[in-house]
């Protein structure tokens, strides 16, 4: 009688438990969220005198924290440049401070606004600063990447030019053949490369002084490897998702400009294809929203179609 209840009943709830814990386990470890913020522009201007609602940046910033902070089982916070409007040490003093407020880790890509030329506090200074105020940046270089997870690693690389006065993104030489063995070591070990930068490698909209000056060099190179890719971007201050092929381009909106919003991404890296799901997020300020929205020219071009701000792309492999 033991044997038969062992057989009837207990021995399906354990091969049943087994099999949930094991799947639940799996579908963990190659499930990524984190929340991606792009054009903090932390300033200390008290009127706007743009499309930038710099006067209200401290508010803004304060109110994505707090909401950054409600969302559970985040793997960590990502910033695509531009987290401070002028490369000041006050200014990146107050936007560390701030951000290590967050209860995730968070990293950090270069934007133009963090490395304009004639500076004292120029991009080397600044990225040393960084590391002194977040102990999850370690790296040597101002571009790194790290394996949050064993199906995945996070590319972070800096295309800012601090040589000329300019708004445009150049990848040099020395970084592409960086990506390139980054690329090939992810294809080797099975991981989705998540690319983070702070120029749009497709632009959201045409600027001829804003866009990556060798960016299709870099898309050639990606789509080298024929696997899906992941690029996260800012700069255009534009909500924008385009896939070509396997790679898919996202652009994340600024913080001081309509909408006013950044991101969450869940990302499941399976067998056969990987699965983004965007979560997009507007400030809670509405006052200070409107007003954003007001002082812009193209308030929808910077908001994107609602397939730009929600839903689920697949990328079959």
């Amino acid at each position: 009688m033991k044997k038969n209840f062992f057989n009837r009943v207990l021995l399906p709830v354990i091969l049943a438990a087994a099999v949930y814990f094991g799947v639940s386990t799996l579908s963990y470890a190659n499930t990524l969220k984190f929340a991606h913020i792009s054009d903090v522009h932390l300033s200390d201007k008290k009127v706007d005198t743009t499309y930038k609602v710099l006067s209200h940046s401290k508010e803004l910033f304060d109110d994505e924290i707090k909401q950054i902070n409600s969302v559970p089982d985040l793997d960590f916070v990502i910033v695509t440049g531009d987290l401070a409007d002028k490369p000041r040490k006050e200014l990146l003093d107050e936007a560390c401070s701030k951000m290590n407020k967050l209860k995730y880790p968070w990293y950090f890509a270069f934007g133009n606004h963090d490395a304009a030329i004639g500076s004292d506090f120029r991009k080397d200074k600044y990225f040393t600063y960084i590391k002194k105020k977040n102990k999850n940046i370690k790296f040597e270089k101002q571009y790194y990447s790290f394996v949050p997870k064993k199906d995945f690693r996070v590319i972070v690389l800096d295309a800012t030019i601090d040589t000329r006065i300019t708004a445009n993104g150049e990848l040099p030489e020395e970084q592409l053949k960086w990506l390139d063995n980054q690329l090939a070591a992810s294809k080797k070990s099975g991981q989705l490369p998540l690319i983070f930068m702070h120029h749009p490698l497709q632009e959201p909209f045409p600027s001829f002084h804003h866009r990556m000056i060798n960016a299709q060099k870099v898309k050639d190179l990606l789509k080298k490897y024929d696997m899906p890719v992941a690029v996260f971007t800012g700069h255009y201050h534009a909500t924008k998702i385009y896939q070509d092929g396997k790679i898919l381009h996202v652009s994340t909106p600024s913080l001081v400009t309509y909408p006013c919003a950044f991101r969450i991404v869940t990302v499941t890296n399976s067998k056969n294809q990987v699965v983004f799901k965007f979560d997009y997020r507007e400030t809670n300020l509405k006052d200070i929203q409107k007003k954003a929205k007001m002082l812009t020219f193209s308030a929808e071009t910077y908001r994107g179609e609602e397939s730009d701000r929600n839903g689920i792309v697949i990328i079959k492999k």
